[in-house]
């Protein structure tokens, strides 16, 4: 089954709502905004991070619209030296290949090795997009929805400021 079916078919047994907007493949969050523009949401860009032992790994979601410093990141994130997980990694533990990394990679996680740290921001969104574990399309759903779909994949999570406002 291709990924993003697998994704709309998981969400229908759930009874989560969505919205799917097609476009071209997009694999950085850059090329992505010209077709984001007319979705009313929160976009966000998803981090696959592994601790310096290899044996933890982070999928870090924030608003689209921030940098992350990793020296700043891994003293929020309280887990010692962190860095990018190796494309062999996130086929491992998400089943996914880089340019669409997304929250539905859990989908594949199933010993929840995976943990998440959520930007606060996006306890107070109102609808979330991610690709549907294909970058060719943006799945849009409720704040409600996506914590329905966090509770099901069965993987930990917190949610914490990862920048500082403006």
């Amino acid at each position: 089954m291709k990924r993003r079916e697998k994704v709309l078919e998981i969400l229908d047994e759930l009874n989560i709502d969505y919205d799917i907007h097609e476009h071209p493949p997009v694999p950085t969050v850059e090329e992505a905004l010209p077709y984001w523009d007319k979705i009313d949401a929160t976009h966000c860009k998803n981090l696959f991070f592994r601790n310096h032992k290899g044996n933890r790994h982070y999928l870090v979601i924030l608003r689209h619209d921030r940098l992350l410093n990793i020296r700043d990141l891994e003293q929020r994130l309280k887990q010692g030296k962190i860095s990018f997980a190796s494309p062999k990694r996130m086929e491992k533990y998400l089943g996914l290949s880089g340019g669409s990394v997304s929250v539905f990679g859990l989908i594949n996680d199933s010993e929840n090795h995976v943990h998440l740290f959520l930007d606060e921001a996006l306890e107070k969104a109102e609808k979330i997009t991610f690709h549907p574990n294909e970058n060719t399309s943006t799945l849009g759903i409720s704040r409600s929805s996506f914590l329905a779909f966090l509770q099901w994949s069965g993987n930990s999570y917190e949610f914490i400021k990862l920048y500082d406002d403006e």
